[in-house]
């Protein structure tokens, strides 16, 4: 138990320090907390200090971390879950759709070009094509809501119409990637082998079923006619029906927190509610929970497996189809429905923002098997660039803080 607290108590410094000094950079503060875990892992402090790096994180003691980190991951997916306005969306499913789609079917294009001499090159042994593909495509297309709703909000762009694009073509990639994530995760299922598989896409189907026909409308129902305050009682209960949600889908063969996230889905849209919840979750799921995750992701980038120029290279190569695949595919398509120039560019350095959601991705991908730590190290790196490319893209642009009104030039179909 000494040695649990003294590791939470290192990476809470950590994170607090480095997410300090990306915002006074004009940086998300996720971009620092990245930078800090890659630091206090093997990639710097371990090859300074190895002794006191084995004797501070032994490998024995990581799982402990993993749990909670996990258990945080599933509250904080759940919350990206409940931010997701499905209603919005409807209202605005043309450019939704056509943008969101764009930049993820480009960069999936990209993905399926790179997987045959990625997997060749740094796939673990067993690995079948599908899944890898399916893995690397997410990786590449995935946009980080959050720090994509925060870039929004700090930039003052919420009522304009790139703001609004960029919020709706991030949820409609939210459920096409968790949707695929959840396809390759049951192609992959860690239990039961090959012959199992099509009991686990029966499995996750019945599950959508009760969740979206069942759960969903039963919840709205009895909220609406009760509506009461969010007490102690009833956070409880939520919580309790997330983790049952995420059991649920970890039983089936997908990961939790696939079921953590439609648990947000299928959420009440009750504003009391969610702006409670938010302030609830959000500050224990941050402070504490979410600074472990980044540590054992720093923990696992080993940037000495980087060794040569061939690798260096590669790296290179996987970042300019991810840079290439997300924006090219946003910025085609958000001209295609009316946008000029300069928003349909701001759009595209917008989901490219890759961040946190990513990095859940990429973990889930390195824990099943699918991608081997020296390609672990090329994508963090590549979420890493990517995030950081955005702030100054959209200054380049002129789209500063502040700006609040919609641009002459601009339309936004409905």
């Amino acid at each position: 138990m000494t040695l649990l607290l003294l590791q939470m108590s290192i990476v809470l410094l950590v994170a607090i320090v480095f997410g300090r000094i990306a915002r006074q950079l004009g940086q998300p503060r996720v971009v620092g907390e990245m930078i800090g875990g890659i630091l206090i892992g093997p990639s710097l402090f371990g090859r300074i200090a190895p002794k006191l790096f084995a004797d501070l994180f032994p490998q024995s003691s990581l799982a402990q971390l993993e749990l909670l980190s996990t258990v945080g991951l599933a509250l904080f997916l759940f919350l990206i879950g409940l931010e997701l306005d499905y209603e919005h969306l409807v209202r605005q499913r043309s450019t939704a759709i056509a943008a969101g789609g764009a930049s993820i079917l480009l960069p999936f294009a990209m993905a399926a070009l790179l997987a045959h001499p990625l997997r060749v090159r740094f796939a673990p042994h067993g690995i079948g094509n599908i899944p890898f593909v399916l893995f690397l495509g997410i990786a590449m297309s995935i946009t980080a809501f959050p720090v994509l709703a925060r870039i929004i909000e700090e930039r003052n762009l919420q009522s304009t119409p790139l703001g609004v694009t960029a919020i709706l073509c991030a949820a409609v990639q939210d459920v096409i990637a968790w949707s695929l994530l959840a396809i390759a995760l049951a192609l992959i299922g860690e239990a039961g082998g090959p012959s199992s598989l099509p009991i686990r896409l029966l499995g996750l189907a019945v599950y959508l079923l009760v969740m979206l026909g069942i759960i969903r409308p039963l919840a709205r129902r009895l909220a609406l006619r009760s509506h009461p305050e969010l007490s102690f009682e009833l956070l409880g209960v939520i919580v309790a029906g997330i983790l049952l949600s995420a059991a649920a889908t970890d039983k089936i063969g997908v990961h939790p927190l696939f079921g953590a996230f439609l648990a947000g889905v299928c959420f009440p849209r009750i504003k009391l509610w969610r702006v409670a919840l938010r302030e609830r979750l959000d500050m224990l799921v941050s402070v504490l929970l979410l600074p472990l995750f980044f540590a054992l992701t720093g923990m696992r980038v080993r940037l000495d497996l980087l060794n040569d120029s061939a690798m260096w290279i590669w790296a290179g190569i996987v970042l300019a189809a991810a840079v290439f695949g997300k924006m090219g595919g946003a910025v085609m398509a958000a001209r295609w429905t009316g946008q000029s120039w300069r928003n349909a560019l701001a759009l595209g350095a917008l989901l490219n923002t890759r961040g946190l959601v990513e990095l859940i991705v990429l973990n889930i991908a390195y824990n099943v098997g699918a991608f081997s730590p020296t390609l672990f190290t090329m994508m963090v790196l590549m979420a890493l660039v990517t995030t950081m490319l955005t702030a100054p893209v959209l200054n380049l642009l002129k789209i500063r803080d502040g700006e609040k009104k919609p641009l002459a030039v601009d339309h936004v179909h409905a």
